[in-house]
């Protein structure tokens, strides 16, 4: 963790200390109950993130805390907007959101504090700065986009005479773009030439993964849009079945049998959001709440797959390796 992550997640475990002292779960059971609203893509494993940290801060589902899920399949912008307003008028007093579109719909359409689990809240506009958000959104980013040039290395090294590689990616995740500069720039650095797969909808996906191939590309990175994790099983069986060499961003997608994945995890981020909930519901204004940048990150590699896609994986990647499944 660099010295700037360690102070911002010093200064928030530190001041979490002073909640007892504005309000506590326990005050809250003789004001009521209280509330937050999670804005999703379907059902997440971030999910158990979230509600463990709360848990471990004191609030508790069903007995101090009522929390409404509002898990959106078809994400188009109108779709979010009305799911964030309708949060919105069910009283809640925060909404938790994971990903970029559903963190941007819920700071242009509701008037309540959000506390966000994203990649780029800065370059995506959803805040002014890490130090100092502004406005009502503030939590925590996942540092996806700089990643990408990185996971393009590792599939190179995998992949080592790859000339075409691919990125599946959002066209309407305003991060995806950002993302996908990163991995021209980087192309261009190793030399190869890169294409896009693009879905939007759960029904384009199926689309592209019935289409896709070896032929199509030599390897495959996935950008971390909520849609992309949402069908993680459909994905990743479609790529071991086109044995089609792959980078994925979270180490959750590696429940479902993929080859790589390289970057930080999406429970860790939610777990740690769930400060961001407490400090908030104690009184805090979540402009004035600095951003906390996730700065652990880990390759996983599953060699289980390399064998079932007769992919020879490097001695010296599998040394650099955080876990290899065997």
């Amino acid at each position: 963790m660099s010295a700037r992550s360690r102070a911002l997640h010093g200064f928030i475990l530190g001041t979490v200390i002073s909640l007892a002292s504005v309000a506590t779960p326990a005050q809250s059971d003789q004001a009521g109950m209280r509330r937050i609203g999670v804005l999703e893509r379907e059902r997440m494993s971030g999910e158990a993130g979230l509600r463990d940290g709360l848990r471990e801060l004191g609030y508790i589902e069903g007995k101090n805390l009522a929390i409404e899920w509002r898990p959106v399949a078809d994400q188009t912008d109108e779709n979010l907007r009305t799911n964030a307003v309708d949060l919105m008028r069910s009283h809640i007093e925060v909404i938790v959101a994971f990903g970029t579109p559903e963190s941007r719909a819920a700071l242009q359409a509701t008037t309540v504090p959000v506390v966000f689990v994203v990649g780029d809240p800065v370059g995506t506009g959803l805040a002014e700065s890490l130090a100092r958000p502004g406005g009502r959104g503030t939590g925590v980013s996942m540092l996806n986009r700089e990643l990408t040039g990185k996971r393009m290395d590792l599939l190179r090294q995998v992949v080592p005479g790859a000339r075409r590689i691919a990125l599946l990616m959002n066209p309407a995740n305003p991060l995806d773009a950002r993302m996908l500069e990163e991995a021209r720039a980087s192309a261009r650095a190793l030399g190869v030439k890169l294409t896009t797969f693009e879905a939007s909808t759960a029904a384009q996906l199926e689309v592209r993964l019935e289409a896709i191939s070896r032929r199509a590309a030599d390897g495959l990175l996935v950008s971390n849009d909520q849609l992309f994790i949402a069908n993680r099983a459909r994905l990743a069986q479609a790529v071991r079945k086109a044995r089609l060499p792959a980078v994925f961003p979270y180490r959750e997608y590696q429940e479902n049998g993929v080859l790589m994945s390289y970057g930080p995890s999406v429970t860790e981020g939610t777990h740690r959001a769930a400060i961001y909930v407490a400090k908030i519901l104690a009184g805090a204004q979540p402009g004035d709440l600095p951003i906390e940048e996730i700065s652990s990150f880990e390759l996983v590699i599953d060699l289980r797959v390399a064998r079932e896609m007769q992919i020879k994986i490097p001695q010296e990647l599998l040394y650099r390796a955080n876990e290899v499944i065997k």
